[in-house]
């Protein structure tokens, strides 16, 4: 068993690595740049965790969804039925290039997000128009990642997280949204819980949400990938503010919230363990 185990945490924790495509980017830092957090940061001690990452991922990906403007960037420029794990490993490089990356790298990334948005913009099945770079939609998608990140981690990492650290998170990674172009970015949890109350009457669910939540919640490609996916797809539909989870209608039963809850945590333990440097 101790020859195992060490090729058993190898193998796992490189196909972890290929999922998420931490091999295809360069985190190395010249000497003095700490990149825009530095290791002292709430940010470097939130998006550390994998696990609550790939939660808090999925679960952000349902709620940004809610936003008809935010769906139709996803509907009408991304091949979401076939890329769904492409745009999971395209956030969380983006996740990790401007959190433990170089100053230098983290800018030349969010430039490029900037460029990309420049080119998705059009207009919803009612006529509306709608914009990547819009300051107000830029904040939503926002907003409904960091509070998933955030949320998954005191769930799942650390509940005594204390609320000012989890204030000083927001805080950090406000100036991320305002770089990409957001305006009025809540900056504690207080702010973040305003701030739903005021955009919630904006948002739907219809049979385009369905489809690309479906499209998002499908079984994986191999056996690994799949396995992962059935602990963390219900654990990020757990993790969505009880309104969010009533306007997918897939609000877990209180039967069922011990068991997605317990699958998580233990899928987290044999990931920190596979990701753990020896």
């Amino acid at each position: 068993m101790a020859i195992v185990l060490p090729d058993l945490r190898a193998e796992l924790g490189g196909r972890i690595r290929a999922l998420v495509g931490s091999g295809e980017i360069d985190l190395a830092r010249p000497p003095g740049d700490d990149g825009l957090f530095g290791p002292a940061s709430a940010a470097w001690r939130v998006h550390a965790d994998f696990s609550a990452m790939m939660i808090g991922g999925v679960s952000a990906l349902l709620l940004q969804m809610l936003h008809p403007r935010a769906l139709a960037g996803v509907w009408d420029h991304s091949d979401f039925r076939r890329d769904r794990l492409g745009r999971l490993r395209r956030t969380a490089q983006f996740i990790s290039v401007t959190t433990f990356g170089s100053t230098a790298a983290a800018e030349r990334l969010i430039g490029k997000v900037r460029a990309i948005h420049d080119y998705v913009s059009g207009t919803l099945p009612d006529g509306t128009p709608y914009d990547a770079n819009d300051p107000a939609l830029l904040t939503w998608v926002h907003v409904a990642e960091v509070d998933s990140f955030l949320r998954a981690y005191v769930r799942y990492r650390d509940p005594g997280f204390p609320a000012a650290m989890q204030d000083r998170y927001l805080r950090e990674v406000a100036t991320i949204a305002r770089r990409l172009g957001a305006i009025d970015v809540p900056e504690t949890r207080r702010d973040v819980d305003a701030y739903y109350r005021a955009v919630r009457p904006q948002l739907r669910f219809d049979d385009r949400t369905r489809d690309v939540a479906t499209a998002l919640l499908a079984p994986g490609p191999d056996a690994v990938t799949n396995a992962a996916l059935s602990l963390v797809a219900p654990a990020g539909i757990d993790l969505l503010p009880s309104w969010a989870a009533a306007l997918h209608r897939r609000t877990p039963s209180a039967f069922g919230r011990p068991a997605i809850r317990l699958g998580a945590r233990g899928m987290s333990n044999v990931l920190r363990w596979a990701l753990k440097r020896a």
